[in-house]
């Protein structure tokens, strides 16, 4: 199945000297996430569930400093529990759906997607908009030719397909048909910030952070603008 897109803008992935800083980024998101303590959010939630989907080739593991500081600031954030995000699968809507079914509870809840997280988040939303409160994408290229980032030839090389023909019909710049929040970075060295922050109408909401793609889970100014979007 071929996604369905309108045509290309030729966005550039971000140049190599960003794509470098990623590295360090990349050793503070995994120090963080595995001995960092929680970050401090100004933002009190009130119980609002949170589900969180890591980016490529990541696992609960590298998202668990955002996790844990939400859950300390009162809300109630859950990971995907899926394993290592090694791409879309033709089954990931119904795994989905089960893992929801697993957290219970009848009111919607809001995705937060880092990367290719945030790409499977807005298509879920238009899988079951009845279940998704919202979503929240962090630095995921929903926007523009499918090539505009850094990773897509490793994409190709573990997901087994090429980027145009994954395993799912997706249309990646048509918004969902609930509120959408984009988070992107000028800094972003794997995926290009246009890409993050897209065209109007294909998002309600367009906030610019100022991190690396790595940390969009693990600075704690990053982690204070998302409690932000998750309560307004």
């Amino acid at each position: 199945m071929a996604f369905a897109f309108p045509a290309p803008r030729s966005y550039s992935p971000p140049p190599l000297h960003l794509l470098a800083r990623e590295g360090a980024s990349y050793a503070y998101m995994r120090l963080t996430a595995s001995f960092g303590s929680v970050a401090q959010v100004t933002l009190r939630g009130n119980g609002q569930r949170v589900l969180v989907i890591p980016g490529f080739m990541a696992s609960d593991v590298a998202t668990s400093r955002l996790r844990n500081s939400l859950n300390a600031s009162g809300f109630e954030t859950f990971g995907w529990a899926l394993g290592r995000n090694t791409g879309v699968a033709a089954d990931i809507f119904e795994k989905l759906d089960a893992r929801l079914d697993a957290i219970g509870g009848d009111d919607p809840i809001t995705l937060v997607g880092w990367s290719l997280g945030g790409l499977i988040a807005r298509e879920y939303a238009k899988h079951a908009p009845h279940r998704v409160a919202k979503v929240i994408t962090l630095g995921s290229p929903f926007s523009g030719d499918l090539r505009c980032n850094n990773a897509w030839r490793l994409y190709e090389f573990v997901a087994g397909y090429k980027i145009d023909n994954p395993p799912i019909d997706m249309v990646l710049g048509e918004k969902p048909p609930v509120h959408t929040v984009a988070f992107w970075s000028a800094r972003d060295g794997v995926v290009a910030s246009q890409s993050a922050c897209g065209l109007p109408g294909e998002s309600d909401v367009q906030h610019e952070l100022d991190c690396t793609h790595m940390a969009f889970v693990a600075r704690p100014e990053a982690i204070n603008a998302i409690a932000k979007a998750i309560v307004t």
